[in-house]
């Protein structure tokens, strides 16, 4: 969840939201720090159980918290087990295993790790905590308060989100601040994305471009006719207008960035601008978005020549670069022009 949410939360809701909003950004600062240095843990491949690891088979684990801080908590649901009859437990063991296959099934990429990390969820996270995030080892998942917010195992495309941070700390490391952080972000947004298409099997027309919208309650107030959702990909900055949220304050074009030291540099503001270059070149291009446009912006990411502290412009100098293979050279490029950024020629 974007701190400013939570922000205009404390500002403009009743004494209660007021002081779970507080709380859950107290809570997120701890572990939103985690992600301002590598983390994808050597410790956990040595205890990963590399042995009995196959490639293309899933390994979950879904633990419950029971409405406390500690983590992992206990075990209810292993790989292979039946539906546990806990809506968050089976929610969150099918979203893992949605993320895993198309990882795997698009990409060939075998988890996480590309080397079949097992991959572990915790529900029932806390007291109405309105969040969910991948702390390297484990994907959290709170109850939401259930006014504003829904549990956060409804979104799929935000457990999506939420691991694919862990492909980028394992692939390129994007430090998580300013254009960077944003880049961060909107590679988790993009895969989370395109997630949820290739589970329902839409194509880029067909697909909303919302990330989060299964979260909000109906009490809150979305943008241009649609649900409220956390950010709007195809309309950066319409995903939300609510008396007590606010206004979706991302921009869509670089004459609109916004600079800030809130945010770790306004990394979930921003991403707005990389979010819509990726939408676009994904209607040009047509069709899947998995096929061409999620290809390309996969090979960005694992492409050597994508550095830590890469900017907006660097990244889609290479994604312009990758998408030569793909006879996509020209759509790539126009969708980053309609934000305002135009690349030069690509040093090797």
């Amino acid at each position: 969840m974007p701190p400013y949410i939570l922000k205009a939360i404390a500002e403009n809701g009743n004494q209660a939201q007021r002081s779970k909003a507080l709380q859950i950004l107290s809570c997120d600062f701890t572990f939103r720090s985690l992600r301002l240095g590598p983390r994808l843990s050597s410790d956990i491949s040595k205890k990963r159980p590399t042995a009995f690891l196959v490639a293309g088979a899933k390994q979950r684990t879904i633990n419950t918290a029971n409405n406390t801080q500690t983590l992992p908590g206990t075990v209810v649901r292993a790989e292979g087990s039946p539906a546990s009859g806990d809506p968050a437990v089976d929610e969150a063991y099918d979203g893992l295993g949605a993320t895993y296959d198309f990882f795997w099934q698009v990409f060939n990429r075998n988890s996480i790790d590309d080397e079949g990390m097992p991959l572990n969820g915790t529900v029932h996270f806390g007291q109405d905590y309105a969040n969910a995030f991948w702390d390297g080892q484990y994907m959290v998942f709170g109850d939401g308060d259930g006014e504003l917010f829904n549990r956060f195992t409804l979104s799929l495309d935000v457990i999506a989100h939420e691991l694919t941070h862990g492909v980028t700390e394992d692939e390129t490391q994007l430090l998580y601040s300013n254009q960077s952080g944003a880049l961060n972000e909107s590679l988790s947004d993009v895969f989370g994305s395109l997630v949820k298409q290739y589970t329902l099997k839409q194509t880029a027309a067909e697909a909303d471009w919302l990330i989060g919208a299964a979260l909000f309650t109906g009490k809150v107030q979305g943008g241009n006719g649609n649900p409220a959702a956390i950010r709007s990909m195809k309309e950066p900055g319409t995903a939300y207008n609510d008396p007590i949220l606010g206004k979706d304050p991302q921009p869509n074009h670089m004459r609109d960035f916004v600079n800030t030291f809130e945010d770790n540099g306004g990394v979930h503001i921003n991403s707005g601008i990389p979010n819509r270059a990726f939408y676009l070149a994904a209607m040009h291009l047509g069709g899947y978005a998995w096929e061409k446009a999620g290809r390309i912006w996969y090979e960005t990411l694992l492409d050597s020549r994508l550095k830590p502290n890469a900017k907006f412009l660097r990244f889609a100098e290479l994604t312009i670069d990758n998408a030569k293979r793909f006879n996509a050279e020209a759509e790539v490029t126009d969708a980053w022009a309609q934000v305002g950024l135009v690349p030069l020629a690509v040093s090797i």
